[in-house]
């Protein structure tokens, strides 16, 4: 098959790199089965016309104008390898000409899980704390240590948000044996308790769990829901971890609760990324802090690879895609994620 007989596709994924989410031969099986056309997600839209007209697949998340899409007669999926879906483009228009939207945002589950649980134990016992204090030679030995300790295990957990963030979560703290409440208002309840948890009210969620891990995105209808009120709701002391996007909580309120000592809290993200220095959050004791990289691992990245790849194969064989996640044309224009601005 020649070169110009190949179908091609439109590569702008940043903040991603065709070279972070392929692996080497990823990468060149990817450039021997498409043509290629490399540009940043503003550049889309001035790219030549046959360029835009013979376009089968679009790699990014570049902001697409009606205009645009007209010219974009052969497209059939656009991939979202930021996997934050944001508002930029004619979301009924793509989904009335049967162009699918989707996002490889499944391969960060597990990490983010995985790094969330790991929160959940070092505010349960104080692991850090310790470490720093023996590193100053001021330990504290035996049970002296373990003044604010606590179990995971056989704890009542609250989790905000079932999407597959919360679901991997849930099969984390299986081993533990805990309890655990679930408040998604997009989910109906049967579907929550064939995943063997409780569907409960965001209040019960708060106000009877020892962990509370937040994993919900942000819509239009929820920034900044977690304030004052929810965080007066939980129990003394418990934990608050907080692993999707800073925009549902008020933060300000977060840091208050955590100073006045009503809870302990961990995030891995924050509302302004990359943090001021004097931020005060960078020293508030009984705050766990991350720099926003509970996902960022390689071997998540890699898997965006496979998943592109497979789905285009699906899809150039007139298959529905099926490893990656489709967008919904009921929810997606509520998304107000912010994309990460690194990798």
């Amino acid at each position: 098959m020649s070169n110009n007989a190949l179908p091609l596709v439109i590569s702008a994924p940043e903040p991603r790199t065709l070279e972070l989410i392929f692996t080497p031969p990823q990468l060149a099986l990817f450039r021997k089965r498409y043509r290629i056309v490399e540009t940043t997600p503003e550049g889309v839209a001035g790219l030549p016309a046959h360029v835009l007209a013979e376009a089968r697949y679009i790699v990014g998340q570049p902001p697409i104008a009606p205009e645009t899409l007209e010219k974009m007669k052969a497209l059939r999926c656009v991939f979202n390898v930021e996997t934050n879906l944001v508002n930029n483009m004619p979301y009924d228009t793509l989904f009335a000409r049967g162009i699918h939207v989707v996002t490889t945002g499944l391969v960060f589950a597990e990490p983010v899980a995985e790094l969330g649980l790991a929160m959940a134990l070092n505010l349960a016992r104080g692991i850090v704390d310790a470490d720093l204090a023996f590193r100053h030679g001021k330990e504290l030995w035996g049970g002296d240590g373990n003044s604010t300790a606590r179990l995971l295990s056989g704890a009542e957990v609250g989790i905000i948000g079932f999407g597959d963030l919360g679901r991997a979560l849930n099969r984390l703290l299986t081993g533990f044996r805990t309890l655990i409440r679930v408040f998604d208002p997009w989910l109906p309840p049967s579907i929550l308790i064939d995943n063997g948890v409780e569907p409960a009210s965001l209040d019960k969620v708060l106000s009877e769990s020892d962990f509370v891990f937040v994993v919900a995105s942000v819509t239009s209808e929820n920034q900044g829901f977690l304030g004052t009120e929810a965080f007066a709701k939980m129990r003394k002391g418990a934990a608050f971890i907080l692993l999707s996007r800073a925009g549902v909580v008020d933060f300000p309120a977060l840091m208050q609760a955590v100073r006045n000592g009503q809870i302990v809290a961990a995030s891995d993200v924050f509302p302004e990324e990359p943090l001021a220095r004097d931020h005060p959050v960078r020293t508030l004791p009984g705050f766990l802090r991350s720099a926003h990289r509970a996902g960022a691992l390689d071997v998540a990245f890699k898997r965006m690879g496979d998943m592109v790849l497979e789905d285009m194969d699906l899809i150039d064989r007139g298959l529905p895609p099926l490893r990656s996640k489709r967008a919904e044309r009921e929810t997606v224009s509520r998304m107000r994620s912010k994309p990460v601005d690194k990798n």
